[in-house]
């Protein structure tokens, strides 16, 4: 009797609640249709978006109440109310969800005070009647119970006008699929600008200036070469040296837009050769990707110490394993890069670790070291991390970044493509 008495008090707490949010709604519907009078002077066009913005936010505070109710979540779907202010006043009125939020507001109007009226007048019989019963009889309550039925009605009904129709959630769907591609695709143009930036730095600073000096030595070294050949010679070494470091500027220049190493040994050489030059103690851990040999005990990871042995191909890989795309083993290949470098610069670890795995739906990069971490605001104030989150996000791919004061810090790459 115990029991079933807390559960009715508990019942009656969510329809008191109900009661009060048909009290906003009847408070809302004046808002909804002096909106509706100005909307129409065209005076208060502005002021329509704010109340459907007020709008959703109360049916998002019904949806939170029914799923603690119910137990299970009550999804919504909303175009974004974004733009300027007749883009934002067409959404609004378009949005099929608007009417959805309208009529549930009505009806809640109506069956939240009714429901509640109910369970106030099961109350005093149901105690009496129970008690007596459970008392006398020892049969179980009756009306008792029939308190969390009306409640669990309210929510079913809460539910059911509050749940999204099928072509209305396919166009929220949409709509924010649309927002992220027009937001990943800004920050695609934006990395690639910056990217385009740092070649004709390094290009003019390095590759340029050593090319320009190269060009003034063999100069000087045409006009000495018959007057004083011992100059013309020492000139023509040094416009050598020139050319061989211009060369590896060069090298360096296109290394930073596709690196030649990723062709000819494939990701997981390309990464253990990363690790071997990154001037931290760097474990590679390989599970299953695209280009990785399979582990030889039946299904073991390969875990390996880091070493740059040669630049040969990678022939260990089976023939018939597929890789992945070239651009996601490029993100890839500079998301660990990025990870190493900032270790090696900021962290003060000395030990660092990389896992590379094929997952079902993509390529997986983890970069961790035991170092002082707070990369969160390293990031914050601007550093190379923001170019790595665009560059993944252009590729549909997400970035998670896991630094707390203290250390360690984890960065984790997801990076979808079809196997």
């Amino acid at each position: 009797m115990r029991d079933e008495i807390k559960e009715a008090a508990r019942a009656t707490l969510h329809l008191l609640l109900g009661a009060a949010v048909s009290l906003l709604c009847y408070l809302m519907i004046g808002v909804v249709l002096f909106t509706g009078f100005l909307t129409l002077t065209a005076i208060g066009a502005g002021v329509l978006p704010e109340s459907v913005l007020l709008l959703r936010r109360l049916a998002g505070w019904e949806r939170r109440r029914t799923a603690a109710r119910s137990g299970a979540p009550v999804p919504e779907a909303y175009l974004p109310l974004e733009g300027a202010l007749p883009e934002r006043v067409r959404t609004a009125v378009a949005d099929p969800s608007t009417l959805g939020d309208l009529r549930w507001m009505v009806a809640q109007l109506l069956y939240g005070m009714v429901l509640m009226y109910g369970a106030l007048v099961l109350w005093a019989p149901a105690l009496l009647v129970d008690g007596v019963w459970a008392g006398v009889a020892g049969r179980r309550p009756v009306l008792l119970p029939l308190i969390g039925r009306l409640a669990d009605l309210e929510a079913d009904w809460s539910r059911s006008l509050l749940t999204p129709g099928p072509s209305t959630a396919r166009d929220a769907a949409l709509a924010a699929r649309i927002e992220q591609l027009t937001a990943t695709r800004a920050g695609a143009v934006a990395a690639h600008g910056a990217e385009l930036r740092r070649i004709e730095r390094d290009l003019h600073d390095g590759a340029q200036a050593r090319l320009v000096a190269l060009s003034m030595r063999i100069g000087l070294a045409r006009r000495a070469y018959d007057s004083d050949p011992a100059t013309a010679r020492k000139l023509l070494d040094d416009a050598q040296d020139q050319a061989e470091e211009a060369l590896a500027e060069l090298r360096h220049v296109v290394r930073g837009i596709h690196p030649p190493i990723l062709t000819d040994r494939g990701l997981t050489g390309a990464v253990r050769a990363l690790a071997a030059s990154s001037g931290l103690k760097v474990e590679v851990t390989v599970t299953g990707t695209a280009d990785s040999p399979e582990p030889p005990n039946g299904g073991a990871p390969d875990t390996s110490r880091a070493r740059d042995t040669s630049r040969a191909p990678d022939t260990s890989r089976a023939p018939d394993t597929p890789r992945a795309p070239a651009a996601v083993e490029a993100a890839a290949y500079f998301a660990v890069a990025e990870a190493l470098t900032n270790a090696a610069k900021h962290s003060g670890a000395t030990h660092a670790s990389v896992l590379l795995a094929r997952t079902p739906t993509g390529l997986r990069a983890a970069v961790r070291d035991e170092g002082r971490g707070g990369a969160e605001a390293r990031e914050s104030a601007g550093s190379g991390l923001l170019g790595l989150r665009r560059r993944v996000a252009a590729l549909d791919g997400t970035v998670r970044l896991t630094s707390p004061v203290g250390g360690p810090t984890l960065i984790e790459v997801e990076l979808p493509c079809v196997w």
